[in-house]
Protein backbone atom coordinates (compact mmCIF):
# COMPACT_ATOMS: atom_id res chain seq x y z
CA UNK A 1 0.00 0.00 0.00
CA UNK A 2 1.26 3.46 -1.08
CA UNK A 3 1.55 6.14 1.53
CA UNK A 4 -0.07 9.28 1.30
CA UNK A 5 2.06 12.61 0.90
CA UNK A 6 1.84 13.18 4.67
CA UNK A 7 2.59 10.25 5.59
CA UNK A 8 5.89 10.27 3.44
CA UNK A 9 6.73 13.63 5.43
CA UNK A 10 5.76 12.43 8.54
CA UNK A 11 8.03 9.58 7.80
CA UNK A 12 11.08 12.08 7.29
CA UNK A 13 10.36 14.68 9.86
CA UNK A 14 12.50 17.47 9.02
CA UNK A 15 11.73 19.25 5.36
CA UNK A 16 14.90 20.91 4.50
CA UNK A 17 13.80 24.42 3.10
CA UNK A 18 16.45 25.12 0.47
CA UNK A 19 16.75 28.18 -1.46
CA UNK A 20 19.48 28.57 -4.82
CA UNK A 21 20.80 31.08 -6.32
CA UNK A 22 22.42 28.81 -9.04
CA UNK A 23 20.68 25.24 -10.22
CA UNK A 24 24.42 24.10 -10.56
CA UNK A 25 24.22 23.16 -7.32
CA UNK A 26 21.25 21.32 -6.88
CA UNK A 27 22.60 17.96 -7.77
CA UNK A 28 25.54 18.37 -4.99
CA UNK A 29 22.77 19.64 -2.47
CA UNK A 30 20.52 16.99 -3.39
CA UNK A 31 23.40 14.27 -3.05
CA UNK A 32 24.35 15.67 0.07
CA UNK A 33 21.03 15.53 1.35
CA UNK A 34 20.56 12.12 0.12
CA UNK A 35 23.63 10.81 1.99
CA UNK A 36 22.91 12.47 5.37
CA UNK A 37 19.63 10.54 5.47
CA UNK A 38 17.27 13.05 4.49
CA UNK A 39 16.15 12.24 0.62
CA UNK A 40 13.62 15.47 0.85
CA UNK A 41 13.94 19.04 -0.08
CA UNK A 42 11.65 21.79 -0.23
CA UNK A 43 13.05 24.04 -3.02
CA UNK A 44 10.89 28.04 -2.88
CA UNK A 45 10.43 30.06 -5.68
CA UNK A 46 12.35 33.01 -4.58
CA UNK A 47 14.75 32.50 -7.07
CA UNK A 48 14.85 32.12 -10.97
CA UNK A 49 16.72 28.70 -10.29
CA UNK A 50 13.57 27.06 -8.48
CA UNK A 51 11.98 25.49 -11.26
CA UNK A 52 15.07 24.18 -13.09
CA UNK A 53 16.89 22.97 -9.40
CA UNK A 54 13.88 20.91 -8.85
CA UNK A 55 13.79 19.35 -12.83
CA UNK A 56 17.55 18.51 -11.73
CA UNK A 57 16.76 16.86 -8.16
CA UNK A 58 14.01 14.70 -9.28
CA UNK A 59 15.63 13.95 -12.49
CA UNK A 60 18.72 12.41 -10.97
CA UNK A 61 17.52 11.29 -7.68
CA UNK A 62 14.17 9.78 -8.41
CA UNK A 63 13.42 8.45 -4.84
CA UNK A 64 13.96 11.60 -3.15
CA UNK A 65 10.85 13.75 -2.23
CA UNK A 66 11.08 17.04 -3.61
CA UNK A 67 8.59 19.80 -3.28
CA UNK A 68 7.88 23.62 -4.20
CA UNK A 69 7.63 26.50 -1.19
CA UNK A 70 7.34 29.94 -1.05
CA UNK A 71 4.42 29.40 -4.28
CA UNK A 72 2.37 32.38 -4.16
CA UNK A 73 0.71 31.97 -7.83
CA UNK A 74 -0.84 29.67 -10.54
CA UNK A 75 1.60 29.82 -12.90
CA UNK A 76 4.09 28.64 -9.84
CA UNK A 77 2.58 25.62 -9.15
CA UNK A 78 2.32 24.99 -13.27
CA UNK A 79 6.03 25.58 -13.55
CA UNK A 80 7.02 23.70 -10.32
CA UNK A 81 5.04 20.19 -10.98
CA UNK A 82 5.99 20.43 -14.76
CA UNK A 83 9.77 20.28 -13.57
CA UNK A 84 8.69 17.15 -11.32
CA UNK A 85 7.78 18.46 -7.63
CA UNK A 86 5.81 16.30 -5.57
CA UNK A 87 4.08 18.85 -3.26
CA UNK A 88 3.22 22.40 -2.95
CA UNK A 89 3.52 25.25 0.11
CA UNK A 90 2.29 27.86 0.08
CA UNK A 91 3.45 31.22 3.09
CA UNK A 92 0.26 31.73 3.21
CA UNK A 93 -3.46 30.76 2.66
CA UNK A 94 -4.16 31.96 -0.43
CA UNK A 95 -7.83 29.88 -1.82
CA UNK A 96 -7.38 30.37 -5.52
CA UNK A 97 -3.76 28.69 -5.24
CA UNK A 98 -5.45 25.61 -2.65
CA UNK A 99 -8.84 25.02 -4.79
CA UNK A 100 -6.87 24.78 -7.63
CA UNK A 101 -4.17 22.20 -6.47
CA UNK A 102 -7.14 20.34 -5.01
CA UNK A 103 -8.53 20.17 -8.36
CA UNK A 104 -5.45 18.94 -9.98
CA UNK A 105 -5.13 16.37 -6.94
CA UNK A 106 -1.77 18.14 -6.20
CA UNK A 107 -0.80 17.96 -2.28
CA UNK A 108 -0.43 20.99 -1.12
CA UNK A 109 0.31 22.80 2.51
CA UNK A 110 -0.96 26.21 2.79
CA UNK A 111 0.28 28.23 5.67
CA UNK A 112 -2.10 28.72 8.36
CA UNK A 113 -1.96 30.83 11.35
CA UNK A 114 -4.89 32.14 12.72
CA UNK A 115 -8.48 30.04 13.69
CA UNK A 116 -10.08 31.56 10.39
CA UNK A 117 -7.01 30.39 7.87
CA UNK A 118 -7.49 26.59 9.59
CA UNK A 119 -11.03 26.51 9.24
CA UNK A 120 -11.14 27.28 5.81
CA UNK A 121 -8.06 24.07 5.29
CA UNK A 122 -10.38 21.97 7.18
CA UNK A 123 -13.41 23.14 5.10
CA UNK A 124 -11.83 22.13 2.01
CA UNK A 125 -10.53 19.01 3.67
CA UNK A 126 -6.65 19.64 4.42
CA UNK A 127 -5.33 17.37 6.71
CA UNK A 128 -2.04 19.03 7.16
CA UNK A 129 -1.31 22.89 6.89
CA UNK A 130 2.22 24.93 7.34
CA UNK A 131 2.68 27.02 10.33
CA UNK A 132 4.73 30.29 9.11
CA UNK A 133 6.87 31.90 10.63
CA UNK A 134 6.33 30.07 13.52
CA UNK A 135 8.72 31.46 16.01
CA UNK A 136 7.29 34.94 15.59
CA UNK A 137 3.84 33.53 15.66
CA UNK A 138 4.01 31.68 19.39
CA UNK A 139 5.69 28.59 18.13
CA UNK A 140 4.87 25.40 19.58
CA UNK A 141 2.50 26.73 22.26
CA UNK A 142 0.53 28.42 19.63
CA UNK A 143 0.59 24.72 17.71
CA UNK A 144 -0.93 23.35 20.97
CA UNK A 145 -3.57 26.06 21.25
CA UNK A 146 -4.75 26.05 17.41
CA UNK A 147 -4.88 22.36 18.29
CA UNK A 148 -7.58 22.15 20.80
CA UNK A 149 -10.58 22.69 18.51
CA UNK A 150 -8.86 21.42 15.29
CA UNK A 151 -8.16 17.85 16.47
CA UNK A 152 -8.27 16.20 13.35
CA UNK A 153 -5.53 18.66 11.75
CA UNK A 154 -1.88 18.19 11.54
CA UNK A 155 0.75 21.18 11.51
CA UNK A 156 4.10 21.22 9.47
CA UNK A 157 5.97 24.25 11.33
CA UNK A 158 8.27 26.10 9.40
CA UNK A 159 10.22 29.59 10.32
CA UNK A 160 12.89 30.11 13.29
CA UNK A 161 13.40 26.77 13.56
CA UNK A 162 16.66 25.08 14.18
CA UNK A 163 18.50 21.87 16.54
CA UNK A 164 18.06 23.81 19.73
CA UNK A 165 14.35 24.16 19.71
CA UNK A 166 12.99 21.43 17.48
CA UNK A 167 12.15 19.38 20.79
CA UNK A 168 9.53 21.97 21.48
CA UNK A 169 8.13 21.19 18.21
CA UNK A 170 8.19 17.45 18.50
CA UNK A 171 6.68 17.53 21.79
CA UNK A 172 3.21 18.93 20.13
CA UNK A 173 1.19 15.83 18.86
CA UNK A 174 -0.29 17.34 16.11
CA UNK A 175 3.12 18.20 14.22
CA UNK A 176 4.31 15.58 11.83
CA UNK A 177 7.41 17.04 10.68
CA UNK A 178 9.32 20.63 11.29
CA UNK A 179 10.60 22.57 8.13
CA UNK A 180 14.06 24.30 8.56
CA UNK A 181 17.12 25.53 6.59
CA UNK A 182 19.70 24.94 9.42
CA UNK A 183 21.28 22.05 7.77
CA UNK A 184 21.38 23.89 4.09
CA UNK A 185 22.24 27.33 5.14
CA UNK A 186 22.79 29.74 2.06
CA UNK A 187 26.54 30.54 3.02
CA UNK A 188 27.59 27.07 2.85
CA UNK A 189 25.62 26.07 -0.33
CA UNK A 190 27.02 29.01 -2.04
CA UNK A 191 30.65 27.98 -0.77
CA UNK A 192 30.50 24.70 -2.55
CA UNK A 193 30.90 22.88 1.35
CA UNK A 194 28.37 20.09 0.50
CA UNK A 195 30.53 17.96 3.08
CA UNK A 196 29.70 20.41 5.84
CA UNK A 197 25.71 20.16 4.88
CA UNK A 198 25.44 16.86 4.53
CA UNK A 199 27.29 16.39 8.58
CA UNK A 200 24.35 18.54 9.13
CA UNK A 201 22.21 16.49 7.96
CA UNK A 202 23.03 13.50 9.73
CA UNK A 203 22.98 15.55 12.82
CA UNK A 204 19.38 16.72 12.13
CA UNK A 205 18.26 13.49 11.17
CA UNK A 206 19.93 11.65 14.52
CA UNK A 207 18.20 14.24 16.60
CA UNK A 208 14.83 13.96 15.13
CA UNK A 209 14.93 10.15 15.52
CA UNK A 210 15.92 10.80 19.08
CA UNK A 211 13.30 13.47 20.08
CA UNK A 212 10.80 10.95 18.25
CA UNK A 213 11.20 8.12 19.69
Amino acid sequence: MSQTMEERIQGLGIVPVVVLQDAANAKPLAQALCDGGLPCAEVTFRTDAAAESIRIMTEEFPDMLVGAGTVLTISQVDNAIKSGAQFIVSPGFDPEIVDYCLEKRIPVFPGCITPSEIAQAVKRGLKVVKFFPAEQFGGASTIKALSAPYTGLKFMPTGGISATNLKDYFNCKSVIACGGSWMVKGDLIAAGDFQKIKELTEAAVKLATSLRR
